[in-house]
């Protein structure tokens, strides 16, 4: 795939980036090497302060940041402006908190003193993903730095000059001498970066078969990695859940992004008792949304990122109508240029359909009838996913087998599935493993180091280990 940003709202390529040769890659791990030897040794005020200004920055310019994302990937203005805001939040959120969470961890045994230590591991890979070009990078970009670590941005293709923003806020932060540096690189070359001994681990957000690839070879290596794959997250309501906020909800959980999101609610699992009239609010809420240029204000629903994505759902929903489910699609006049898709509802889905066991990417709401809250959970976990789940209920009892059984890193009870940087984030089975954000998202690129020391007033201790 070409480096190139291509207006999905009208089809146009705006502007096209060679990629990086070998020598080029090359010089830019060396300079990560050498920054790393520095940065390690920067108190974390100084870090906090870099990081800091990075928030103001963001701050400052969200408007200009937020063009850029809506240009190359086609997410409404709205929502572009709001993405760059939180990336200011979870830089503030780590130079305020990377100090406590790294700080030494003082454990009782016979030495003298003994505790641990976190340390930076070195050079990190982050191979990013499109749907939230800025958000995706910042919450690794933001504890990986603050932790000493220093990285190297492998972003998707069709999002190349958001790459290259963040890079620039940045180095205009303070991280000047390649502590944080853009790879304009294809997929093809990934490997070489992440065989070079100067890269120490890799994180990466994105396909399952990207996952597998770089996992794979980071394995053979002996690398750390951290993987936030795909997520097909059920969203469950049950008879006592307060149903004219649930259904609102379900829309905006569908619909963010453009429906593109790992954590998007996908697959609504709704109790017999009030399937009918939940389905009915749901698509009467999918027909009355804006679709179209998403640099207008009121656009709700703007273009999918690239021509192949609406395709692909197109062919999910036809082999799933095919197979015997039900179709709504919204009334919506589409542009007559650029990569559109109208708004869908599937119901009466088949086992053997791709709407029961796939990831569907853009809007399109998956709906299951269950009769009881043993089915609800047996269809919430019948997906290969786990990333995030929500379920509605103001029955106590409910909440907590939800909130126990439900197979997914995390079960969000009568609110939408999002990430926060207090909260960790990140998937079981095939949604991949790992977690981002929170203290255990900085501890995961750290050497957690045991220190053993004994002195003379120690001597007089037995050792049992």
């Amino acid at each position: 795939m070409a480096i190139a940003t291509i207006n999905p709202a009208t089809g146009e390529k705006l502007r096209e980036f060679a990629a990086l040769s070998d020598a080029e890659i090359d010089e830019k791990i060396a300079r990560a090497a050498e920054a790393f030897e520095s940065h390690r040794r920067a108190s974390f005020a100084e870090r906090a302060a870099k990081m800091s200004r990075a928030a103001e920055i963001l701050e400052a310019e969200k408007g200009e940041f937020a063009r850029v994302m809506t240009t190359e990937m086609g997410k409404p203005i709205t929502s572009a402006r709001e993405e760059a805001a939180k990336c200011a939040w979870v830089c503030r959120y780590y130079a305020e908190n990377a100090e406590k969470f790294l700080a030494d961890e003082e454990v009782e045994t016979t030495a003298t003193r003994s505790f641990v230590r976190y340390q930076p591991l070195g050079v990190v890979l982050a191979v990013m993903p499109w749907n939230f070009p800025f958000w995706q990078v910042f919450r690794f970009a933001a504890p990986a730095l603050m932790a000493g670590n220093v990285g190297l941005l492998k972003h998707a293709s069709n999002v190349p000059q958001c790459a290259l923003a963040i890079e620039d806020i940045l180095r205009r932060a303070g991280f000047v001498n390649g502590e944080f540096q853009t790879l304009l690189v294809e997929s093809k070359q990934v490997a070489r970066v992440l065989e070079d001994k100067r890269v120490a681990a890799a994180t990466l957000t994105g396909s399952e078969p990207a996952g597998a690839s770089v996992a794979s070879l980071a394995g053979k290596l002996i690398k750390k990695t951290v993987l936030e794959l795909g997520g097909s997250d059920p969203f469950v309501v049950m008879p006592s859940a307060n149903l004219g906020e649930a259904a609102k909800t379900a829309l905006k959980a569908r619909t963010i992004n453009n429906g593109q999101s790992c954590i998007a609610a996908k697959r609504f699992v709704v109790h017999e008792k009030i399937y009918d009239e939940f389905a009915r609010r749901l698509k009467d809420g999918m027909a009355a949304l804006k679709v179209g240029d998403p640099m207008e204000e009121g656009t709700e629903i703007g273009p999918l990122a690239t021509e192949q994505i609406v395709k692909d759902l197109e062919q999910q929903v036809g082999k799933t109508v095919a197979a015997g489910a039900r179709e709504f699609r919204s009334p919506a006049r589409l542009p007559s240029r650029g990569f559109y898709f109208a708004p869908a509802v599937l119901e009466d889905i088949p086992e053997n359909s791709p709407g029961y066991c796939e990831e569907f990417f853009g809007p399109v709401a998956l709906m299951f009838r269950v009769s009881s809250v043993d089915e609800a959970i047996r269809v919430a976990n019948a997906t290969a996913f786990g990333l995030g789940a929500s379920a509605w209920t103001n029955r106590p009892e409910e909440r907590e087998r939800f909130a126990s059984e439900i197979e997914a890193g995390a079960v969000f009870v009568n609110a939408m599935v999002a990430s926060d940087p207090r909260l960790p984030f990140g998937g079981i089975k095939r949604s991949g493993y790992g977690r981002e954000l929170s203290a255990f998202g900085i501890r995961e690129f750290v050497n957690v180091k045991t220190v053993y020391v004994r002195g003379d007033e120690a001597s007089h201790k037995t050792e049992t280990e």
